[in-house]
């Protein structure tokens, strides 16, 4: 039964048979082999899986970033597999934010600069822009922080930067890759106790890939991906 099911309410985000093969012929490379996931509203769940296990993949079809070769991924019921480019596009913009392992901030801007940049990219009103940004910054813990730069801050500070450029845009779904990975023991839990807050506080939704055991521990639900399968929950 999945976590979906479990709830009796429908779920935010689904995976249903999913694969994904990469180049073609006798190169072709198989990722993913029938991968089914089913997440409801406002858990904060972990995917754990061996480096190479085809975690990665799995969230950049979550996230509207790339199309499975076959199966089906749905948010919020609709199959996004099957839009356009630009409708995809549009989706990631409103519904779904994506905090990245490298951080991937723009170095010359502050982190309020930052933030308020990834809403103008995602056309909100100039005159929404500020409050939104701020707020996204007060929710991380770094209002008074916001108008240093990313050289500045510390790694923790700096993957809060881009946690709160995620959520900026208020998306129902929040998606991370190995979001502790770069970071120390004690800095990984800060960054945990974030997700867990905007999950019980803001009403988030949080799907992140890890191996750290620690993470693991904090989350709702773990699903283990093995030779491109979901093959155990918890």
């Amino acid at each position: 039964m999945t976590t979906g099911e479990q709830s009796g309410k429908a779920p935010i985000v689904t995976a249903e048979g999913v694969t994904k093969t990469f180049g073609r012929g006798g190169s072709a490379m198989q990722v993913l082999k029938g991968a089914s996931l089913s997440v409801q509203p406002q858990p904060l769940v972990a995917i754990k899986g061996r480096s190479g296990s085809g975690k990665t993949t799995l969230l950049n079809l979550l996230g509207a970033l790339d199309r499975p070769t076959e199966g089906t991924v749905r948010f919020l019921q609709t199959d996004i597999g099957g839009l356009s480019d630009g409708k995809r596009t549009r989706l990631r913009r409103t519904g779904i934010g994506l905090i990245f392992q490298s951080f991937a901030l723009v170095p010359t801007m502050s982190a309020y600069e930052n933030v308020e940049f990834a809403l103008r990219i995602a056309r909100v009103p100039l005159a929404g822009r500020r409050g939104m940004a701020e707020h996204a910054l007060e929710l991380v813990g770094l209002k008074d922080r916001m108008k240093h730069r990313p050289l500045e801050m510390s790694g923790g500070e700096q993957q809060r930067v881009a946690i709160a450029r995620a959520i900026a845009h208020k998306p129902s779904l929040i998606l991370s890759d190995e979001p502790t990975a770069e970071l120390d023991s004690r800095t990984g839990l800060q960054i945990m106790k974030v997700f867990i807050d905007l999950v019980r506080r803001e009403g988030m939704t949080i799907v992140l890939t890890t191996h750290d055991a620690a993470v693991m521990e904090l989350a709702d639900h773990v699903h283990v991906l093995e030779d491109g399968r979901i093959v155990e929950e918890r």
